[in-house]
């Protein structure tokens, strides 16, 4: 049986006129997107000193944490470099002989916390001695051999914290014939205490820092939002749905946030500029190669956009505080 071409035309069309309002609507709600952002963009622009003033106030404000977080990643990657080259020095009796000293060496290495063990004896101790002191001719009026034998113990990787060296340093110092241990952790421990407290005093001040941002956009919106209340009071007239009211608002809180993200890494990139030299000098007296580390990619990214949420969500405070007040009636009072 044939087809009827007009019938399958027309099924064709149904079909189409069926899908078309989702589409159309999408459209439009994507288009009504696009334009509230732009509009919200040139209104920032044609204020640009005060819209810069808040661009910096939102910079500074998230630099500052961000800048406290790389200083404490560059201090704990030091510290952890120091914590991995520390080694434990056991001073033996004076009375305990090359042979004793070998078997209390072959005991600590049987150890599952030690990586290696380095016998020192007495003699090779006093030949060091003599060559680096420049005591050559005082030394040779001693009578005997006043150093006694070392073992220097370096510990496995899980047990190189200050943990595990002080739990190596006692089950060492127990040993029989152990006069002395040393280690200098003493400094590591107040270092890490240092950046712990550090760490969380960080953390603290990016939440307020943060609050305060949010007050900020939200303050500054809603002095936006009273400059436009005649013309939102027109929109809820006509019936304008919160929503549509409301997106402005949130776009022109999440510009604030994408400038303040970036004066915040241009901040950022300055300080460590003018810092670096300064930094590196220092670094070099105390031969170490510590060095600021800037931001990468991902960091950078995250700041924007988390600069952006807190934009976002000071103007939905602000509109969600301040849009439940106007009312459509209250155009014939103004």
């Amino acid at each position: 049986m044939a087809t009827d071409p007009r019938r399958k035309q027309d099924s064709s069309r149904g079909a189409n006129a069926a899908r078309s309002p989702w589409r159309e609507q999408a459209d439009s709600y994507l288009s009504h997107h696009r334009k509230v952002a732009r509009d919200s963009a040139r209104r920032l622009w044609r204020t640009p000193v005060a819209s810069l003033m808040t661009w910096t106030v939102m910079g500074v404000a998230l630099a500052l944490p961000v800048a406290l977080l790389l200083l404490l990643t560059s201090l704990q990657g030091v510290s952890a470099g120091w914590e991995s080259s520390a080694r434990v020095t056991a001073y033996l009796t004076l009375d305990t002989n090359l042979e004793q000293a070998q078997g209390l060496q072959q005991e600590v290495a049987s150890d599952g916390r030690v990586a290696a063990v380095e016998l020192i004896g007495r003699e090779q101790a006093l030949a060091e001695f003599r060559t680096s002191s420049g005591l050559a001719d005082a030394l040779d009026y001693l009578e005997e051999n006043p150093l006694p034998h070392t073992l220097l113990v370096t510990p496995q990787e899980s047990a190189r914290s200050a943990e595990g060296v002080e739990a190596l340093v006692r089950f060492v110092g127990a040993m029989e014939g152990v006069e002395r241990v040393q280690v200098d952790l003493g400094w590591l421990q107040r270092l890490n205490a240092m950046t712990d407290l550090l760490a969380r005093a960080v953390w603290a001040l990016a939440v307020l820092l943060a609050a305060a941002v949010v007050l900020v956009i939200g303050n500054t919106v809603r002095l936006a939002i009273e400059n436009r209340r005649d013309e939102i009071l027109v929109a809820k007239l006509v019936g304008g749905t919160d929503g549509f009211v409301r997106r402005p608002f949130l776009y022109t809180g999440a510009w604030f946030g994408l400038g303040g993200g970036v004066v915040a890494l241009i901040l950022l990139q300055l300080s460590l500029w003018w810092l670096s030299g300064p930094i590196e000098r220092l670094a070099g007296l105390y031969r170490s190669d510590f060095s600021l580390q800037g931001l990468q990619f991902d960091g950078a990214l995250a700041l924007i956009i988390v600069g952006m949420l807190l934009g976002w969500l000071g103007a939905w405070v602000a509109v969600k505080r301040h849009l439940d007040d106007l009312e459509p009636g209250d155009i014939a009072g103004g």
